[in-house]
């Protein structure tokens, strides 16, 4: 790659030494004017940004096994899938959840199975490395709830051993322990439609060639389908798996008596949320569910309702030449915001007409009507943004907050319907403070952790407990706005920020890859809100950054930070994480170290001619240790921030590279 603003810049370091200033100056300003023009080339002409987001390949074998259950699809798409599926795999032949990670035992099945439907025979050299690998890690018995139920729709699993979703879970009043509402809005969106799945047991038949009872060790035995008790008797596991095997038994003797209401009410309640959205819960899974849920409650593939959502889901894939992939969801106001923040920040005026009409399509998208938040947040009125085109019923701390920040760096020509729209995500983020302090994504205080033993919560995010990485977000928002470190929610906050820190400095990212991206958050949000950068954990923070930097000057952490603890911070560098880790440095009023200079010399040399980055790790977190994405405008838009950031610093201006702009 070629740096766009000098041939050879191998330190910049010593450059800062000797007062070289204005030299680096130069450099610097003139890779943040490509950024910046390249960033102005992809916005769209409604004023918008999105970019692909990219996953891993159950996604596209996901899109097989809704196909070939409805009898749909297309044999050239289904054919390219395969193909795309085909050049994600390992070399050991499995199949893993982000680049450069080891096989993945649910996600080698998925794939192994899609190409099945395909139509690749188990003799195919990739489908027999792949059945060695699976077998080697367990076997289909130990593959995740979501993937045996999609197995047992084509009689592949047994639905007696598959955990039990009752749609009755949906008549639970909102008081009782346990509830919809207690558990994340995501798990919500999926299970609800799954629940009449369970209930409906959906069958499809198909050849004995396209099966995978070659993935069972050992044979497929009933007995060892079933989930495992804990060795521990007396445990939440085994009092949930009780309870698993209570509700089986009613399932098989038929004593069921609340059975039609409460596919009802599931039926009542997913369609209610069809409304003002791009499919249920504006992702993935949670629509592909609904199609398949409503196809058992009997409608027609031609129902206007399933076409619809089977609108809202193609709209999610991308077919290049012969491949075909699929998006969890689309990002638009998430990539919105940060791009109009980064371009704000670094210096485009904020009437330009650009970054104006940018204001007005994403003012036009806050939300105005109450969602699922509203059961744990009574007095809290509608004013929050969500993350894709449509999702009303699911606006997000996380969006609201960038959106906010989005927002100040512009001057729209109707600044009262602005300062009011602004005015209004504020009051509705305050209200979505949490009890410990912090704030969570989409809902408030669902954090009941023993729910996490559910036996169908092991796509490891059945719950949103507050997180360090928005909590900081808010922190560095509500400082644009005039906000002090002396206001109540502002002390609770910090105060949760300090319990949440790792003994060696750190904070854990739920939203990014991984700590890198959490300590960032949290240093930008503390410097913001006032927090003395002399502050001990301030710069024990500050100083883990700078230990984990590599040897080419930029920052790294790979996914598997979350399966061990020990290697975080550890990774092949990246263009964001570099860019986390030098705003964060920035934060602490770093200005001066070698590991600051050398961050920026990274950025510098990774930018390409046309203004722009490459990266193709993963460094976006969907569900730790379950499901990652590779965000494409991140390579973008993260590494303007940090340049423009240290352009600040280089400039001495007030502050230590603090964001100041709509402060109040």
């Amino acid at each position: 790659m070629e740096d766009t603003s000098s041939s050879s810049f191998a330190s910049a370091a010593p450059q800062l030494r000797f007062g070289k200033i204005d030299d680096l100056s130069s450099r610097v300003a003139a890779a943040i004017d490509g950024a910046r023009k390249y960033l102005f080339s992809a916005q769209h002409r409604e004023g918008y940004w999105c970019g692909e987001l990219e996953a891993d390949t159950t996604l596209e074998s996901d899109y097989l096994v809704l196909h070939t259950l409805l009898g749909t699809g297309d044999p050239e798409r289904f054919q390219k899938a395969g193909k795309y599926i085909l050049r994600r795999q390992n070399e050991d032949g499995g199949w893993s959840i982000y680049p450069g990670g080891p096989s993945n035992l649910s996600a080698s099945v998925k794939s192994y199975f899609g190409l099945k439907l395909v139509g690749y025979c188990a003799d195919h050299p990739a489908l027999a490395r792949a059945r060695k690998k699976i077998l080697e890690m367990g076997g289909v018995t130990e593959v995740n709830t979501f993937t045996k139920l999609y197995l047992c729709f084509f009689g592949q699993y047994d639905y007696d051993a598959v955990p039990a979703i009752p749609p009755e879970i949906v008549l639970f009043p909102r008081w009782f322990w346990f509830n919809i509402y207690e558990i994340s809005s995501w798990s919500r969106a999926m299970l609800v439609p799954l629940s009449i799945c369970y209930a409906k047991k959906p069958f499809k038949k198909i050849p004995d060639e396209m099966g995978v009872e070659e993935l069972f060790v050992g044979g497929r035995d009933k007995s060892r389908m079933h989930l495992h008790w804990s060795q521990k008797r007396i445990s939440w596991r085994n009092f949930f798996l009780v309870l698993d095997r209570i509700a089986h038994w009613a399932e098989r003797v038929h004593i069921r008596p609340l059975r039609s209401l409460a596919l009802k009410r599931a039926e009542k309640w997913m369609l209610e949320r069809f409304e003002m959205s791009d499919g249920l819960g504006g992702i993935f899974p949670s629509i592909m569910n609904s199609v398949i849920a409503m196809r058992c409650l009997g409608y027609s593939v031609d129902d206007p309702q399933v076409i619809r959502a089977m609108d809202e889901f193609e709209k999610l894939g991308i077919e290049e030449g012969d491949s075909f992939r699929m998006q969890p969801c689309s990002s638009p106001v998430w990539d919105t915001a940060y791009a109009l923040f980064a371009l704000g920040e670094s210096g485009v005026p904020a009437n330009d007409p650009r970054m104006v009409k940018c204001a007005d399509w994403i003012l036009q998208k806050q939300v105005r009507n109450a969602g699922d938040w509203k059961v744990k947040n009574k007095k809290g009125q509608p004013g929050g943004w969500y993350f894709e085109f449509n999702n009303e019923f699911y606006p997000d701390v996380d969006d609201t907050a960038q959106v906010c920040l989005a927002l100040s760096q512009v001057e729209h020509p109707n600044g009262r319907y602005q300062r009011e729209s602004v005015q209004r995500a504020i009051d509705w983020v305050l209200s979505m403070q949490c009890r410990n302090g912090g704030w969570a994504s989409f809902d408030k205080n669902n954090d009941r952790m023993v729910f996490q033993y559910v036996p169908f919560a092991d796509h490891n995010a059945m719950l949103d407990p507050a997180t360090v990485d928005i909590t900081g977000r808010v922190l560095e928002m509500l400082a644009a706005y005039g906000y002090s470190k002396d206001h109540p929610a502002v002390k609770k906050a910090i105060q949760f920020i300090r319990s949440e820190q790792e003994p060696d400095g750190a904070w854990f990212g739920r939203w990014g890859v991984n700590y890198v991206y959490g300590t960032a958050l949290v240093l930008r949000g503390l410097e913001a809100i006032g927090v003395d950068h002399h502050e001990p954990y301030v710069q024990q923070a500050a100083e883990w950054l700078r230990m984990v930097q590599n040897p080419d000057g930029g920052w790294g952490e790979s996914c598997a930070s979350y399966d061990d603890p020990n290697l975080k911070g550890t990774g092949e560098s990246t263009p964001s994480q570099t860019a986390w880790a030098v705003t964060g440095l920035l934060a602490a009023n770093d200005t001066r170290s070698d590991c600051v200079a050398r961050g920026i010399a990274y950025l510098l040399r990774t930018q390409k001619k046309d203004g722009s980055w490459d990266e193709q790790s993963y460094t976006g977190t969907g569900f730790p240790r379950v499901f990652y994405l590779l965000y494409h405008m991140y390579r973008q838009y993260f590494p303007l921030i940090a340049l423009t950031t240290y352009k600040k610093v280089l400039a001495g201006e007030a502050g230590n590279g603090a964001r100041s702009a709509g402060a109040s």
